[in-house]
């Protein structure tokens, strides 16, 4: 599927909770890239922390699972899913404004309602951040 609007690919969310500009990739496969890049100017970053703004892992990990809905969404108008697990989630080294994030979900197990994924994220092709996550369709 062409890339595109993250809402034109079924994404739920909306501002000032949508983690994710660009969807670069979706596939069949469960797997899809997306970008995201942080201003600077998003609240959060007033006190995550001043004079060092570093963009929270939390946040870091909703963009990879709203990356990962978008994934598990392809093909299935109408349904939605939701964070259900977070297995596992390292962060290999800051991220700052401005930095260029590319997203990366990709499917490696399903049961019932349950999708599990790989998750990463590199700037400048750097690992910044890997992990695994399970979503629940709801």
């Amino acid at each position: 599927m062409p890339s595109g609007d993250p809402i034109s690919h079924g994404l739920p969310h909306r501002a000032p909770f949508i983690f994710v500009d660009v969807v670069r990739e979706v596939s069949a496969d469960g797997k899809a890239l997306c970008t995201k890049t942080f201003s600077g100017e998003e609240s959060f970053f007033r006190g995550h922390f001043p004079g060092d703004p570093l963009v929270p892992g939390v946040i870091l990990t909703e963009a990879l699972a709203q990356t990962a809905g978008i994934a598990a969404g392809y093909g299935t108008a109408g349904k939605s899913y939701r964070l259900s697990a977070i297995k596992q989630m390292k962060f290999l080294r800051p991220v700052r404004p401005g930095d260029a994030i590319l997203l990366e979900a990709l499917k490696i197990a399903t049961v019932g309602n349950l999708q599990q994924f790989r998750v990463g994220a590199t700037v400048a092709g750097e690992l910044v951040a890997d992990g695994v996550i399970v979503l629940n369709e709801v």
